[in-house]
């Protein structure tokens, strides 16, 4: 079975959350996951249908690795949400912000 690896509270990085979502495509999935504030797998939160799974794949592994998302596996699938309580208790309102001038 696969271990994600998921960064600690305190071991989540300005530098890394900001480096994670300075690419446009991991913006929009991180948009598209705060809007519907539930979990959601890659596919659901892909922001283009065509886009390649392993392009989604390698995304999804970036967010995780700052720590912007957390991976769990519910059955075949892989399930994502935002830790944004946990880049809050780090980095109070930058996500809110990011967000806000990404539009």
């Amino acid at each position: 079975m696969v271990q994600f690896v998921h960064p600690a509270t305190e071991d989540i990085s300005l530098a890394g959350v900001l480096g994670a979502l300075a690419d446009p495509m991991r913006l929009r999935i991180v948009s598209s996951m705060l809007k519907k504030k539930d979990c959601m797998s890659c596919c659901e939160a892909a922001p283009c249908p065509d886009m390649a799974k392993s392009t989604l794949s390698h995304h999804f592994r970036v967010l995780r690795e700052a720590g912007i998302v957390r991976t769990s596996k519910i059955g075949v699938e892989n399930r994502n949400i935002v830790r944004i309580d946990d880049i809050n208790a780090r980095f109070p309102g930058l996500l809110k912000q990011i967000l806000k001038f990404a539009q």
